[in-house]
């Protein structure tokens, strides 16, 4: 870790600084991606809507086939040479796609293929990457570094959501690629030049069955606490509803709204402001109100805003999309930014990992379920139909919080309660 002195992490922390630029170059290019994406499948593919949810979904699957045993996995090694692995596999996939389009290979199975294997090296990159920057920062530093990470991300999802579509337009969906490849390229310098080193993890002799042990410990840290359990079986309601709507909303925009692929990529940008002000605003509601209010106050009471989504309409209609995915945005950034310090100082690190993946493995699964749900939805009721159904799961997500210990804290708890020798501290 780096001595604390004066000014702010991105000043005086050079391994947080070459993290940040790679984590936003990142981020940046999975925004370019998930509108290049389904426009590639819509506009050259000319894939019906439940193709467009189902590549949506292959994207997350992951999450659901070894999301588990990679938290384990990952808590048995240095965190680092995961992501720089992880980052160099995307780096070549993305890359693909255009030299595959130009050979004639492309179509919505290679695409599926892709969103598959891009979708396990994000697993592992993200397992590793929460548990690395708790090792990384001194935990006073530990908020300050989510909010700028959590902003940063959301600044970079307007600018590649917004030049996504535009490079979609000018230069053709498949070559919009290639930008995301590029950004994978800065993340991997960015993470080489890291000189932060995690101390070797000791080789021990484990059973046969270890990894389903250190799996189902992973679990019982959810399982066994009231708080973590609450907030990860609400990320799982949210995020069904979340992709619900999300997987359908460009085919939605295109065939319903009639809109151009650029202003479709400036709208989905405009609505990724609302994460950088939830960024923004998230430690400070926090400070004022306690995070247990702040995390119902963004998760619930912005939530409502998404039914303004399924009125959209031509002309200046357009702005109902905007105010209401403004809202959602805002809410589930600033919320994702008061968990993950919650986890952070509630966990061990060396529990950080499994307990990552767990949550994950929770709240992540139904991402691809609401990707499949969303396309169902809109080959048989349609796309404005679809809307309505899946933007109402997000405000009802948030009644899990309501009903919940949450409700009654001003704050959530610094650290969980000491467990037995044989048991584990539970967290999200």
């Amino acid at each position: 870790m780096t001595p604390r002195t004066s000014g702010g992490l991105l000043r005086r922390h050079r391994d947080f600084r070459l993290l940040w630029c790679g984590e936003t170059a990142g981020k940046y290019g999975a925004a370019v991606t998930g509108v290049a994406m389904p426009l590639i499948a819509v506009t050259t593919l000319h894939a019906d809507t439940f193709e467009v949810g189902l590549l949506t979904a292959a994207s997350w699957a992951p999450w659901l086939v070894i999301g588990l045993p990679a938290g384990a996995w990952v808590d048995r090694w240095r965190r680092r040479p995961v992501m720089l692995a992880a980052a160099a596999v995307s780096l070549v996939l993305f890359a693909g796609v255009p030299v595959a389009a130009w050979c004639g290979l492309l179509s919505i199975p290679l695409l599926l293929t892709v969103a598959l294997l891009t979708g396990t090296a994000a697993v592992f990159f993200q397992t590793a990457y929460s548990a690395y920057l708790a090792g990384l920062l001194d935990p006073e530093d530990q908020p300050e570094g989510n909010a700028k990470l959590h902003g940063s991300a959301s600044a970079a999802q307007i600018a590649g959501q917004g030049s996504g579509g535009l490079i979609a337009q000018l230069a053709g969906a498949v070559n919009g690629m290639f930008v995301n490849a590029a950004t994978f390229l800065v993340s991997l310098v960015c993470l080489t030049g890291i000189g932060f080193r995690e101390p070797r993890v000791p080789r021990t002799e484990r059973p046969p069955r270890a990894l389903a042990h250190e799996v189902a410990e992973g679990l019982r840290l959810i399982a066994r606490d009231r708080w973590l359990r609450t907030l990860t079986l609400f990320a799982a309601a949210s995020n069904l509803a979340l992709m619900g709507y999300q997987s359908i909303r460009v085919v939605f925009l295109v065939r319903t709204v009639g809109l151009s692929p650029g202003l479709v990529g400036g709208l989905i940008a405009a609505v990724s402001l609302g994460g950088v002000a939830g960024a923004f605003c998230a430690r400070r509601v926090a400070a004022r109100v306690g995070d247990a209010r702040a995390t119902l106050l963004f998760e619930l009471g912005l939530a409502v805003g998404a039914l303004l989504m399924p009125m959209t309409a031509e002309g200046p209609w357009v702005v109902l999309f905007v105010a209401g995915g403004f809202c959602v945005t805002a809410g589930v950034v600033a919320g994702n930014v008061l968990k993950a310090g919650f986890q952070q100082r509630y966990c061990p690190p060396e529990l950080l990992g499994r307990l990552t993946a767990s949550s994950a493995f929770v709240s992540y699964g139904t991402l691809p379920l609401g990707a499949l749900l969303g396309g169902a939805l809109g080959t048989a009721l349609g796309l404005r139909a679809a809307m309505w159904i899946t933007t109402a799961g997000i405000p009802l997500a948030g009644l899990i919080l309501l009903f919940s210990p949450i409700r009654r804290s001003r704050d959530l708890p610094a650290s969980a309660p000491v467990q037995p020798h044989h048991e584990v501290p539970v967290t999200s």
